[in-house]
């Protein structure tokens, strides 16, 4: 889906439910895509259903114009974890994504926005974010809302 030719139409961000799926996979998709991998609807369908259907994720979706033809131009997607540290939640902001048509209007703004809100009305201690090394303008945004860069832990990962 992409956005309207109107850059004033109004963006409301709301909490996903399984009903949402069918708008939030082409911007899933898409989003993997922006990862080099290869392109899957039906598995991006079926990925996103589960996590909402057991709770696993939780998934704020940015909607642009009237409510009655309203289309998704982004989405979020968080991750429970804890801090073993704080001895409190806290949460993995996994995936961000906005369609290219609806970029520069403050969708990932908005999006990040609600996912710090909804942090904090969890009493998290903190989030998490990962970004491309190359992904400047996001990178941008992040510090631009306070995101501090963690220059102290190294990031390593398994591959099973």
């Amino acid at each position: 889906m992409t956005a309207p030719n109107n850059p004033a139409a109004p963006i409301l961000i709301v909490a996903a439910t399984p009903q949402h799926v069918e708008q939030i996979a082409p911007l899933f998709d898409a989003y993997r895509q922006f990862y080099q991998q290869p392109a899957d609807l039906p598995q991006a369908r079926d990925f996103l259903t589960r996590r909402l259907s057991r709770g696993e994720s939780v998934i704020f979706l940015a909607l642009a114009g009237a409510a009655d033809e309203a289309l998704a131009v982004g989405f979020t997607q968080l991750y429970p974890m804890f801090s073993s540290i704080a001895m409190r939640p806290a949460w993995l902001l996994n995936d961000l994504y906005v369609a290219p048509r609806a970029r520069s209007r403050g969708v990932g703004a908005a999006l990040l926005t609600r996912a710090r809100e909804f942090a904090v009305g969890t009493g998290a201690s903190e989030m998490m974010l990962q970004t491309a090394v190359t992904n400047q303008v996001a990178q941008r945004l992040y510090t631009g809302l306070g995101w501090i860069r963690d220059d102290e832990y190294l990031t390593f990962m398994l591959p099973l």
